[in-house]
């Protein structure tokens, strides 16, 4: 007999999920979308473009929280980590809107730095992870480790 998708336990593979480094890049872009805003007279979108990057960066530690959370139980299970996403995704989402709304049109630069910190947490959690299985090489070869943030503790 199987087990039903929902009740089924979670496996996350080890990702290199860097925020420090995701923060010093937001911190630039914020500074780079500010300058182009500010050259082009909306100075506020570029501040709101960087309130933006601040939501995803939120939005990708909470998901690391809610990920070492549940699967820390014995027997973690899928719907727990559907019903925190879509929950956080919720709250993310509205407070984005809310901020766009309100603000419009310059705070509409929170929506697009939310997408962007989408492309950016793609690309920077892929990428070593594709490096490292084209290289073949081993676990302990890897340049990059599981976590590296400073703030994970070593076993």
């Amino acid at each position: 007999m199987t087990t039903p998708a929902q009740d089924a336990p979670l496996v996350f593979p080890s990702v290199a999920f860097r925020p420090v480094r995701l923060f010093a890049i937001c911190v630039v872009l914020t500074g780079v979308a500010t300058a182009i805003a500010a050259y082009l007279g909306s100075p506020m979108f570029g501040a709101f473009f960087g309130i933006g990057l601040g939501l995803g960066l939120f939005n990708a530690l909470m998901v690391r929280r809610a990920v070492e959370a549940i699967t820390a139980k014995d027997h973690p299970l899928k719907s727990q980590m559907a019903m925190n996403s879509a929950t956080r995704l919720l709250v993310v989402t509205v407070v984005g809107l809310v901020i766009a709304f309100y603000f419009r049109p310059t705070g509409l630069g929170v929506l697009f730095g939310l997408a962007l910190f989408q492309v950016l947490l793609v690309a920077t959690t892929s990428l070593p992870v594709l490096k490292k299985l084209r290289s073949g090489s081993d676990a302990d070869d890897s340049p990059v480790p599981a976590s590296n943030d400073g703030f994970a503790s070593k076993d």
